[in-house]
Order: C-alpha cells, then sequence, then structure tokens
C-alpha cells in the first residue's frame, strides 16, 4: 500500500451526483457515529446533533504543552511576513543573504536555540525546539531549513557527537548564529549509505593532526546548506584511519571558510539552481589533505590518544556507528514536523477558497454553488484534513518520545531503537502527505492556484525534496521494517538488507509474528467486538475497536508474509540479496502498514482521553474519516484476504461520504485550529481579507 495513493472513487451505485450535500446521516450505514455528551445547536429526528467547535479550545489542544513556544514562533513569523512577497523578487545572492539575517534575528529570541543545553545559552528542551521548528514551517521555508541546518544539524552533531571541549567551544556562538557552520555528510557517489562514503580522516602521530581528503571525485560533500556562501565552519563524517586500519565513520570539525575566502586545501562549488528553498546556499566541498589538531575529532563515542591509539567504549564497530547516527534522529522528526505543518498551511488555503467560491447552479437558480458543498470537492479535501489532524497528533506523541530520550527520562537500547524506527516512520508518512496534499490542495483552487501569490508554488517547491532529505522515505521505512522484523534484537546494528534476511529466516515465521507484539494486541481486541472469527462482518464502522483490529490485522498479515517469503527463498537457496530484493515491495508495505496503525491509534487515544461534548465528537468525526479512509483506499487488500466482503466496503464508501458532509459545516474552524498566522497565507486573491 503506497500513503500517497488518493483513496480510490467510490464505485458508480454509490457516488453522488455534483450537488450541495445534506448534513443528514446516511441511513443506510451502520452505526451512525457517536453524539454522546454533545450539546450542539441543531438536533435532527434522526438523534445526529450537529456539534460546534471551539477554535480557541482547539487550537490549545493542538498546541500542546509548548503553546507558548508557537506564540513566539507566530509572532517572530508576523513581524518578518515580508519575505514571502519579497522572494519572489529578490535576486538570489540577496535573497540567500536575507534568510541569513532572519535566522539570525531569529536566533536572538531564543526559538532556535531551545534544545541546547541551559548552560550555553539554550533551552535545555528538546521537545520545545521540535514544536518551534515544526511552527516555523508555517514560513518561508528556506528559513526553516536554514534554521535546521544551522541549530538542528550542525549544533546538534556537535552537541551530540561532541564532548564538553567541543560544547564549550562551540555552542555559544552556534546558539546566536555568529558562527554559522554545515552538516557534511552527504556525498554525490553516497547517500543513504553512508557507511561507505569516501572522504578519509587519517591520523598523524608526528604532528597530532587528522588529515581530511576527498579520495575521489565523486567522494565530494554534496547537496551542504550553509556551504556555498555562509558557513565557516563544517562537521565532516570521513573514514577514520589509524595506523593503517580503518576504523569506521566518524565526525571532525573542520574550518572551511578564513576571513569569507575558502580554507586552504577547501575547494567549494555552489550546488546552483534548485527546484526550491534557493534561499538556502546550498554547495559541494572537497578536501585536499587539509589539517586538524587531533580535538577536532568529535569524541563522545570514540578518540584517538596523541600517541595514535584508537579508544571506544563500544567495541562493534557497527554497533558504535549506528548509536552515533542514532544521536541525530532529532532531524527527522523535526523534517515529518515540518511537512505535516506545511500540509496545514495549503488545506488552510483551500478550504478558506472552497468555502467563498462559486462554480454552477447546481441547487438554486439564484445563487451558485459554494465548491465545498459539491460532494466530490468533500471527498477531494475533507480525508486529507482528517488525515492532517491523525498525522498531527502521532507527530505529538514522537516528539513526546524524543524529548524523554535525549533528556535522559528514559535511556534503554530499546526504547532509543523504536524512537528510530518511529521517527523514520513519521518522517515518510508526513513528508509523503505534504507532498499529496499541497498538490491536491492547488488543484482544488482552480488556475488561481497556480499563481505564486497564492503561496502553492513556493510550498510545492520547496517541500517537495522533503521526500528524501534526512533520508530517502523508501529507505526509511527499511529501517521501520527491519526493526518489526528483528524486534530490535541485540544484533539489529550488525545488519543490513542481508543480515536481516538470514535473521529472519533462521526463525520459525510465528516467532516472527509474536516479536511484533501486535497479534496479542488483535486478540484482546476481537474479545471486545462481536461475532468472534466475523468480527471484522458484524462491527459497527465507527467503532474504534473495529477500526484498529483492521489495521492490526493488516499488519500482522503482512508482517508475517514477508517473513515467510525470505525463510521460502533461502531455504530454496537463493542468495538473501536476491530474495530481499524480490520482496522489497513486501517489506515496504508492511512498514507502512504498521504505521498507519501507528497514527490511528495516537488518534483514538487523544479522543478518548478528551471529556465528553462538543468538541469530542467533532474531533470523533475527523478520527472515524481517517480510519475509514485508510481502509477505503486499501480496500482491494482487504478484500484479498477475506477481511471485507463487497457489501461491506460499500458500506464504508458511503459511510466516508456521509462523515464528509458532517464535517463540511465544521472544516472552516478545523482548519482555523491549525493556528497558521493569515499573514502566512498571503492568499488574498483566494480567500479574501482574513484578518
Amino acid at each position: 500500500m503506497s500513503t500517497e495513493t488518493p483513496a480510490p472513487v467510490p464505485p458508480a451505485e454509490t457516488q453522488e451526483v455534483p450537488a450541495p450535500p445534506s448534513t443528514e446521516p446516511d441511513p443506510a450505514v451502520e452505526g451512525g457515529g457517536s453524539t454522546e455528551g454533545a450539546e450542539g445547536t441543531e438536533s435532527r429526528a434522526d438523534g445526529y446533533v450537529q456539534p460546534e467547535v471551539d477554535v480557541p479550545a482547539l487550537q490549545r489542544l493542538l498546541d500542546g504543552r509548548y503553546a507558548e513556544v508557537r506564540g513566539l514562533v507566530r509572532r517572530n513569523l508576523v513581524e518578518h511576513a515580508d519575505i514571502l512577497t519579497d522572494a519572489e523578487t529578490m535576486s538570489r545572492d540577496d535573497y540567500r543573504d536575507r534568510v541569513r539575517d532572519l535566522v539570525v534575528e531569529m536566533a536572538a529570541t531564543g526559538q532556535t536555540g531551545m534544545g541546547f543545553p541551559v548552560e550555553h545559552g539554550g533551552g535545555g528542551d528538546p521537545g520545545a525546539s521540535v514544536a518551534a521548528f515544526e511552527t516555523l514551517a508555517f514560513g518561508d521555508l528556506s528559513v526553516l531549513v536554514k534554521v535546521g541546518v544551522q541549530f538542528g544539524l550542525f549544533g546538534g552533531a556537535i552537541q551530540q557527537l561532541g564532548t564538553r571541549r567541543h560544547h564549550d567551544e562551540y555552542l555559544p556562538r552556534v546558539i546566536t548564529g555568529e558562527l554559522l557552520g554545515c552538516f557534511a555528510m552527504t556525498e554525490t557517489a553516497h547517500g543513504s549509505n553512508v557507511q561507505a562514503i569516501g572522504t578519509v580522516a587519517t591520523y598523524d602521530v608526528e604532528t597530532g593532526e587528522f588529515v581530511i581528503t576527498t579520495t575521489t571525485e565523486d567522494a565530494g560533500k554534496d547537496y551542504i546548506g550553509n556551504a556555498a556562501a555562509h558557513g565557516e565552519v563544517a562537521v565532516v563524517f570521513a573514514q577514520l584511519e589509524v595506523g593503517g586500519e580503518g576504523r569506521g565513520v566518524h565526525a571532525f570539525v573542520v574550518p572551511i571558510r578564513v576571513a569569507g575566502q575558502p580554507a586552504p586545501g577547501v575547494r567549494i562549488e555552489d550546488d546552483g539552481l534548485k527546484m526550491g528553498l534557493n534561499g538556502v546556499d546550498n554547495g559541494r566541498l572537497w578536501f585536499d589533505h587539509v589539517r586538524v589538531p587531533r580535538e577536532a575529532l568529535l569524541n563522545r563515542f570514540a578518540d584517538v590518544t596523541p600517541a595514535g591509539v584508537y579508544e571506544s567504549s563500544i567495541e562493534n564497530p557497527n554497533r558504535r556507528f549506528f548509536t552515533m547516527l542514532g544521536t541525530l534522529v532529532t532531524g527527522r522528526v523535526s523534517v515529518g514536523a515540518a511537512g505535516i505543518s506545511a500540509s496545514k498551511v495549503a488545506l488552510t488555503v483551500a478550504v478558506k477558497y472552497a468555502l467563498q467560491r462559486r462554480q454552477f447552479d447546481a441547487s438554486d437558480d439564484e445563487q451558485e454553488e459554494l465548491l465545498l458543498d459539491y460532494g466530490m470537492h468533500q471527498r477531494r479535501l475533507l480525508p486529507l484534513l482528517a488525515r492532517t489532524y491523525a498525522l498531527h497528533f502521532a507527530q505529538e506523541e514522537l516528539t513526546g518520545q524524543l524529548h524523554d530520550v535525549l533528556t535522559g527520562r528514559v535511556d534503554d537500547e530499546q526504547t532509543r531503537r523504536e524512537l528510530e524506527s518511529r521517527a523514520a516512520g513519521t518522517k515518510a508518512l508526513g513528508t509523503w502527505h505534504a507532498t499529496r496534499t499541497i498538490q491536491e490542495c492547488r488543484e482544488a483552487c482552480g488556475g488561481a492556484g497556480y499563481l505564486a501569490e497564492n503561496r502553492f508554488t513556493a510550498l510545492k517547491a520547496d517541500t517537495d525534496v522533503f521526500t528524501t532529505f534526512e533520508g530517502d522515505n523508501h529507505v526509511l521505512l527499511q529501517l521501520v521494517a527491519k526493526g518489526l522484523l528483528t524486534d530490535y534484537a541485540s544484533e539489529f546494528e550488525d545488519m543490513d538488507q542481508l543480515g536481516m534476511a538470514r535473521f529472519v529466516a533462521g526463525l520459525a515465521v510465528e516467532t516472527v509474528v509474536e516479536k511484533t507484539r501486535v497479534h496479542q494486541l488483535l486478540e484482546r481486541v476481537r474479545d471486545l467486538l462481536p461475532g468472534g472469527d466475523e468480527w471484522d462482518q458484524e462491527a459497527g464502522l465507527l467503532d474504534p475497536d473495529y477500526q484498529l483490529a483492521m489495521l492490526r490485522f493488516r499488519e500482522e498479515h503482512m508482517i508475517s508474509g514477508v517473513a515467510r517469503r525470505l525463510k521460502r527463498g533461502i531455504d530454496q537457496g537463493m542468495h538473501p540479496g536476491a530474495v530481499f530484493s524480490r520482496v522489497q515491495d513486501h517489506v515496504i508495505g508492511a512498514a507502512d502498514a504498521h504505521m498507519e496503525r501507528l497514527v490511528l491509534e495516537a488518534f483514538v487515544a487523544r479522543t478518548r482521553a478528551l471529556p465528553d461534548g462538543d468538541q469530542k465528537v467533532a474531533l470523533n468525526l475527523l478520527c472515524d474519516l481517517y480510519a475509514l479512509s485508510v481502509i477505503e483506499a486499501d480496500r482491494a487488500w482487504f478484500m484479498e484476504h477475506g477481511r471485507l466482503s463487497v457489501q461491506r466496503s460499500k458500506a464504508i464508501s458511503r459511510e466516508v461520504a456521509s462523515l464528509c458532509r458532517k464535517i463540511r459545516p465544521l472544516a472552516d474552524d478545523f482548519v482555523d485550529a491549525f493556528g497558521v498566522p493569515t499573514e502566512m497565507l498571503r492568499a488574498t486573491a483566494l480567500v479574501g481579507d482574513l484578518g
């Protein structure tokens, strides 16, 4: 299943003509929704009560524990809103300089340093740092990415991979923006496969220095933010060689500019014009025997003595490598959050446009219909709105987990591996969702959506790369699948694709399934639902236990299917690499199913925790729409595997349409609760003066 695939159009016999639909529920649909505790103003004969949304309260719910932080970022965005328009007329060099200046100005407010230690001028709150970054994505995304490079990647690498000497020397100047730097990991020939990079750092025992060398032209560092114009220092990842022995990838602090010019031995090129984010100075770096002192090694996990003795508390080189990368997980958490925020901006514009733009006289000879009164327009936008809410709550859970790990509240290896896996999967789902949502919203605004002044030009161009930076999404989902199939076994760090295939082949398939703990969850849910083995045929469509059971069944079946395929191929004597390649689509599908289940669980948990009342009823409508849209989008799979009859499938499509009709009167409130400043929308030609 691909999460970016639009939900299929309902069958012809359930598709309604494009007339303004009633908010009445479909009497043919099971369930009808829960209205317990509702005090809405409009009660109907069939018992459905239209809830009212308290927008300020809903925004407070979405802002969560970091409402004050988000408010600070919103105020800073409004103060500098003119960059959204100026970016279209400035030269590339001027745009880059303007972005740099804004980043330094924002640093002075404290919003960019919240994740750094208090003793060095930071806020000591990693969760607040992610919340600030997530909110910053409402504005110019070049500013966002420049912030991410400077404080998240460059500063984060020094903080997480360095020790006190590096923190004291660099972090105060990094936090203020006085020292601008780069995160130089990716190479032209090696992106995701970091362990195979070609840059080498050789220790010279006679001088006590590391010699940084780019071994081949395509081993140059590429796509490096802050490199082309503004960066003075880079954290460079290189293969460490000590005494003629390779020790794997390590990180070094390397000056790349002196007095504004390339440092001796450093060659810098501009990456040139990009699809988007042209306010960020991405560049290429090569190193020709560049010497740095021994203390330049970021030595939290390994060090080299003056005499050239390599020391590390982690003996296994693979485990050491993955431990090092695992500390940099904040980047993936932040990118996923930014994608979700960009979706909020697009939906706010598209929904508001659909509530003022009229087209055709479908049901009234006197006045044309509002776009959002058309069933197809609801089908296009409202499931995306529901999915955005779902991903928001899943992201909120992930940020909480990150905060607990980075602050040491939780510090066991299993939790860290689960965090890395969930961060990878949420980043994939969130950024794919942004790409799909922005495109659909642009189309839903017609030709007006194609004008640069209406924000979609920049949103589309600037977020497109989100699906591939901080890890290609398909590669990230393989990381998720690795954890599912091995349950983060002790061998986890050592496993490449071949190792994973061999590991799974050595287990009973039932053991793989049991390791995921989904099986036990599914058994418990079956006990709660009617019908025994026929639970999926008899439960109400709007029962969250039914919805969760469906997604859990799919996940469990896909995981066991991957395990069987891997085992069968290896038992037949095939090379593990060939086996893995053959089943790679199933691997990705299992990981995707796992993440969809986690997202729904987060949404259900959030709504269940709310007190009874209109707010809970309204959010349950969105939660139901998200769950049933996911099932509908993959109904072919559920039907193939006997979990969905033709009649049940049609009923789900009818229920999705009914939920869209119920949500339509609330759509404006739901997007207002995102709290996107009106200055960030820009789109007065589409939605009028919203102030």
